[in-house]
């Protein structure tokens, strides 16, 4: 484990960001306005599981070489984007504490992956 970030690697991180992001979405639409049971039977939540699948695929692959002290951080930004998403696709409110704990997630990611670089 060379515990560097490389380009490929620094995109499979954002890879699985992205996947989580979609899962999350996913599951949140699929839970609007139902039940358990008929969420489980919506083919959104079967999408977002797929993506679960897939993410796990590719954090393995990333756990393989960078380090989990690096890694696990940076995947933090996974909070950043869920919030800008729910923002964006179900128009949930950010007030100013929410965006500024959003910018202070962003840069501790930032601090911790430029000590993998």
């Amino acid at each position: 484990m060379s515990g560097s970030l490389t380009l490929p690697l620094l995109a499979l991180i954002g890879f699985c960001i992205l996947a989580e992001m979609v899962r999350e979405v996913c599951f949140k639409q699929a839970a609007n306005d139902t039940t358990l049971a008929r969420a489980i039977i919506k083919p959104i939540t079967w999408i977002g599981i797929v993506f679960w699948a897939v993410e796990l695929l590719a954090w393995t692959v990333v756990l393989e070489t960078v380090p989990l002290s690096i890694a696990f951080p940076m995947m933090a930004l996974s909070y950043a984007v869920i919030v800008i998403a729910g923002a964006c696709f179900f128009k949930e409110h950010i007030n100013y504490r929410h965006a500024a704990g959003v910018f202070l997630i962003t840069a501790g990611v930032a601090c911790v992956g430029a000590t993998g670089l």
